[in-house]
């Protein structure tokens, strides 16, 4: 079932074969915070610089409460990700959805971190495949945006198995780990997502 756009928060999980979509919540920190510190090095090249401060409990509050907040207002949505299992789920990764526009735009900024444990396994592939339903269909937006570094090969096959095409090159778009980075912009259209996916199943919100 999909929710309208301004449902509030907690309704909001995304369901695939693997792979589990949802809100943050409180009960994640200690597993949140154990990925994150692990997997520091692996994400350094790829992200905001951050340290050990970022990862408090304080900090970590904040975010789920801004979080919610968002996807309650329909700004923003923050996902973990995670491996669903008989004794609890595993946070993996997590995905978010960013700068929504509305009116003549219709577009959101998509973005996504995995694990250094969970990298390699097609995990992000099918958790971004996942959440396009919920962008094209539950949102109701037209076009999603996304961008990486240059010599990031995994990200720009992420994107480019869930059907997202090169547009463009932007000098020193984002600051990563302390410098302003180069990136190369990917974009999918509605259009091309409905016609890449025909002949394929939904994917389910609950």
């Amino acid at each position: 079932m999909f929710w309208p756009w301004s449902s509030p928060a907690p309704l909001i999980t995304l369901r695939g074969q693997r792979v589990l979509l949802r809100l943050p919540q409180m009960q994640d920190y200690t597993a949140w915070y154990e990925l994150r510190r692990a997997s520091q090095d692996f994400l350094r090249p790829f992200e905001p610089r951050w340290t050990e401060l970022d990862l408090a409990r304080r900090v970590y509050a904040t975010r789920v409460r801004r979080a919610r907040q968002e996807a309650e207002e329909g700004t923003d949505y923050t996902f973990f990700a995670f491996l669903p299992g008989e004794r609890g789920d595993i946070l993996v990764g997590g995905i978010t959805l960013s700068n929504i526009r509305r009116r003549a735009a219709q577009f959101v900024t998509l973005g996504y971190w995995m694990g250094q444990p969970y990298a390699g396994q097609g995990l992000m592939t099918e958790a971004v495949g996942l959440a396009l339903p919920f962008i094209f269909e539950t949102l109701d937006l037209h076009r999603v945006h996304a961008a990486f570094l240059p010599n990031n090969t995994p990200s720009r096959r992420v994107l480019e198995k869930n059907g997202f095409v090169e547009e463009g090159f932007a000098e020193r778009y984002l600051q990563i780990n302390g410098r302003w980075e180069d990136h190369v912009l990917m974009g999918l259209t509605r259009e091309r997502w409905e016609l890449a996916r025909l002949g394929t199943g939904r994917h389910r919100v609950a």
